[in-house]
């Protein structure tokens, strides 16, 4: 019986990961239609868009994320009593100034608040946070004046 000789050694193939180069950035302006969407879903899909994950070039170190332009905060949903039990709280920094305040009351008020917060807490908190929180444009209603900057559309409403 032979035996034969297997070839052990492994050939060396060049593999490296991607990595997008700052300049190589390309942000485009996205529109979401938030009008009778639940609210955390939103803001997951913002935060998505905002940090670049969509994008095949991600890389984690670079900001790569788009423009996201968000029309009818006022008209998120939450489900359940959250309406009246999800309290955002708010710290003046001086003693007593402990303000508290239900979505309701909220939405009511200040409607692009609760979105922000919302995706706030979804995008990590490092360095990159506040340049992508800066790309973040809410509005109450369904008009906003970033036209010339129109771009992709994102309405997707299970619900609708």
């Amino acid at each position: 019986m032979q035996i034969q000789k297997v070839n052990t050694h492994k050939v060396k193939i060049n593999q490296t990961s991607f990595m997008e180069k700052k300049l190589d950035v390309k942000r485009e302006w996205i529109t979401v239609d938030a009008g009778g969407r639940i609210l955390g879903q939103v803001a997951s899909e913002i935060a998505v868009r905002l940090m670049g994950k969509h994008k095949a070039t991600y890389t984690p170190h670079i900001e790569s994320g788009d423009y996201v332009i968000v029309i009818n905060a006022a008209k998120v949903v939450v489900t359940g009593n959250k309406a009246q039990d999800k309290i955002y709280y708010r710290y003046s920094g001086f003693p007593g100034g402990l303000s508290k305040q239900t979505f309701a009351e909220v939405i009511a008020t200040h409607p692009g608040r609760v979105i922000e917060e919302a995706v706030k807490r979804m995008v990590p908190d490092n360095r990159l946070r506040r340049l992508r929180m800066a790309r973040l444009k809410i509005y109450a209603g369904g008009a906003h004046p970033h036209q010339s900057q129109m771009g992709e559309q994102v309405s997707e409403n299970p619900a609708a």
